[in-house]
């Protein structure tokens, strides 16, 4: 489970491509979503 997990930040950031803080902010938070999400 832990390696999905990291597996789904490490997709979201690289895809992302943000190029400011208050991007990185936005992409961090959809990754917790998907993860809470992932977890039910």
């Amino acid at each position: 489970m832990k390696r999905s997990i990291a597996t789904l930040l490490a997709a979201a950031f690289a895809l992302a491509g943000c190029n400011t803080v208050k991007g990185m902010g936005q992409d961090v938070q959809r990754a917790g979503s998907a993860i809470e999400r992932a977890a039910r």
